[in-house]
């Protein structure tokens, strides 16, 4: 025993002084890629990250908190595009980009939206829509075509006075996912709530700030439960699919 730990103790320095030394290359090559960058697009904002890609001798920048560009060991040129695995047929910039921008979706806040059930509701997602976005508009007709899921629906008006206005009104309706889906899928005009109306709407500022904090920009913006965020109007076959792969087991997905 005494033998193990004096070996120990002498291969200890040893070791961490060669783990040490592999990483030197690595702090020596950010140092070059930060300082030519500064140099040459002094306008540029700095990289939040430098870090090695899975591909050898590509290093990727990850700026304004969640956009990935490339670069090579000493900044001389600058990607930007999409990496993917012709292998695998992964597209390894969108894993990474959707890694970035996960949102926890046990976190979010619910009691600030209101929720849509179809069938047995087992599959959940978020989505964070403006009532005056005709993208939205679109994607809430394709999103009838999904059943079994439930969907957390914030209202989120940041197109202007006219956004917050027609969210006011929904939030305040007696059914608002009947006053959602009659605006968004009838075209029926939803009454504003009368004088002596009681009603909070505090909630819709707090979904217009919880958006800021996590860079939700546009709208809609789908959550799903693992997480991943996708912005866009997105066909229902799309959510169909994700929905699907989410459910199923891990050694599934890995095939």
């Amino acid at each position: 025993m005494n033998t193990l730990k004096t070996l120990a103790a002498t291969l200890l320095p040893t070791l961490l002084a060669a783990t040490a030394l592999t990483s030197l290359p690595a702090f020596a090559n950010e140092a070059v890629i930060r300082k030519n960058l500064a140099e040459r697009f002094p306008n540029l904002p700095k990289p939040d990250e430098v870090r090695l890609s899975t591909i050898p001798g590509i290093w990727e920048l990850r700026v304004n908190d969640s956009q990935i560009v490339y670069t090579d060991a000493e900044a001389n040129h600058l990607i930007q595009g999409e990496i993917i695995d012709t292998k695998s047929k992964r597209n390894l910039t969108e894993e990474r980009v959707n890694k970035l921008t996960a949102i926890d979706f046990a976190k979010l806040p619910v009691k600030d939206a209101f929720t849509i059930v179809r069938g047995n509701g087992k599959r959940k997602i978020a989505v964070f829509e403006d009532p005056n976005c005709g993208y939205c508009k679109r994607f809430e007709r394709d999103l009838q075509n999904v059943d079994n899921v439930t969907i957390h629906m914030f209202l989120y008006p940041i197109l202007g006075q006219g956004s917050t206005d027609t969210s006011r009104n929904i939030w305040c309706a007696k059914d608002r996912a009947k006053a959602w889906q009659d605006w968004m899928v009838r075209d029926q005009v939803i009454p504003a709530p009368g004088a002596a109306d009681k009603c909070d709407v505090t909630a819709l500022a707090r979904n217009v700030e919880f958006g800021k904090k996590t860079r939700i920009t546009g709208t809609p913006t789908l959550i799903f439960a693992d997480g991943q965020r996708i912005p866009g109007a997105i066909g229902a076959a799309q959510v169909e699919k994700i929905l699907s792969d989410i459910g199923k087991p891990e050694t599934a997905k890995a095939q």
